[in-house]
């Protein structure tokens, strides 16, 4: 569990996992306009983080200029439900108050 959380709590990590798990496959163009406020460094980092732990993948396809897309995994995936667990626990709390 400890590993998990240390994963999904790094800077940034969670938004964009959420923006993979409602958008799906991306290309970093779009992911970084998804985010604002997050730098290119940042991304960078956080999308190599999850792509080592398999919960991303990197699909690079060799054209003029390159494509590089990413998506969940099936581990993202499964993370993804937990993610839209909480995104029904914020909408219930912000909606009450």
């Amino acid at each position: 569990m400890d590993r998990l959380l240390r994963l999904i709590m790094g800077p940034w990590t969670t938004y964009l996992l959420w923006v993979l798990e409602s958008q799906g496959v991306m290309r970093f163009g779009a992911l970084k306009k998804s985010i604002p406020g997050i730098s290119s460094r940042v991304l960078t980092e956080r999308l190599r983080s999850l792509e080592s732990a398999g919960i991303i993948f990197r699909e690079y396809r060799a054209t003029i200029p390159p494509e590089v897309s990413y998506g969940l995994t099936e581990k993202g995936r499964e993370l993804g439900l937990v993610l839209k667990g909480l995104n029904q626990l914020a909408q219930r709390w912000y909606q009450e108050t």
